[in-house]
């Protein structure tokens, strides 16, 4: 069945790029609604997180409608997809997300403590039926039929990082321990450039992880992998553009948002490549909204939640 939010949640930090500070709460949703941001400082313009409403897609994924942007969602969108969340309303009161400490974990562990509500609607998910692919030069994402949602990604980055692999099966539902908390990172070489270009203006080591010539400038790691698994994470949040949760197998290498968000536009645009299919339960039975929960963080399912 479809899930909301077992309460309202709210954030607050700066924008990764902006630098700017930013209000949010997430608020349950009617079934069938899907993931809608809200524009609270611009009379509650809202802009549904779907694929047609993509705008900027360079180094965070950004949505547009009629002149309104919301930039850097992928983060919330991946945690959205990882904990089983269908329908909520998303209010901010500036134009970026906060990027908190650069990974999904705040948004899981804050859905994990007040719950998810189950909704009298049978979820859909997007049943992959044939292959598309996209090619850049030495890069590559595609997705094929297959069962569960399986992804393989390989990045390769100058050093300290080199070349790293990962598969995930988030069948499995673990989410919230083995992708959520991977955060993003950046070089600090890179840092006076990208500033000069307007971004990166809210990172620093605790949003962030620093890497200088011998490797993270704060550190630890959270895993030996970390940057591939913040790339999955990535991938999952722009993924969820689709407005749906997929079915099928996606398999990435030196990708990155524009060519998630391009894998989207084409993968909605050809018809012949998908059906909506719904999600069926296991074995006939029910699961609840806190049985959701706990298994994508790994554990079992806590009581009284």
């Amino acid at each position: 069945m479809e899930q909301t939010v077992a309460e309202v949640l709210e954030f607050s930090g700066v924008g990764l790029h902006s630098g700017a500070p930013v209000t949010m709460r997430l608020l349950p949703a009617p079934a069938g609604s899907g993931i809608v941001f809200r524009r609270t400082d611009l009379d509650n313009f809202e802009i549904p997180a779907i694929g047609r409403n993509v705008a900027k897609v360079s180094y965070a994924t950004s949505l547009m409608r009629q002149g309104v942007l919301i930039s850097t969602t992928e983060h919330l969108l991946s945690a959205f997809i990882g904990m089983g969340i269908d329908n909520v309303i998303i209010e901010l009161d500036n134009l970026e997300l906060p990027i908190l400490d650069g990974s999904a974990l705040p948004y899981v562990e804050a859905i994990q403590r007040t719950g998810i509500r189950t909704q009298r609607r049978r979820r859909e998910h997007i049943k992959v039926l044939h292959p598309l692919e996209v090619r850049d030069g030495n890069k590559f994402i595609g997705v094929y039929p297959g069962t569960g949602y399986r992804i393989d990604y390989t990045i390769e980055f100058p050093a300290p990082i080199g070349r790293q692999q990962t598969s995930v099966d988030l069948a499995a539902e673990m989410y919230g321990i083995e992708i959520a908390p991977a955060r993003t990172f950046g070089y600090k070489a890179d840092e006076q450039k990208l500033r000069d270009m307007g971004l990166i203006r809210g990172a620093g080591p605790e949003s962030a992880i620093i890497l200088g010539p011998m490797g993270p400038e704060n550190g630890p790691l959270r895993f030996n992998d970390e940057y591939v698994r913040h790339k999955v994470l990535d991938l999952i949040g722009d993924l969820a553009l689709a407005g749906h949760r997929i079915e099928g197998h996606v398999v990435a290498e030196r990708a990155g948002h524009a060519m998630h968000t391009t894998l989207v536009s084409r993968l909605l645009k050809d018809r012949s490549a998908w059906a909506l299919a719904h999600t069926p339960a296991a074995e006939g039975t029910a699961v609840s909204g806190k049985e959701v929960t706990a298994r994508a963080m790994g554990r079992p399912a806590l009581q009284g939640i």
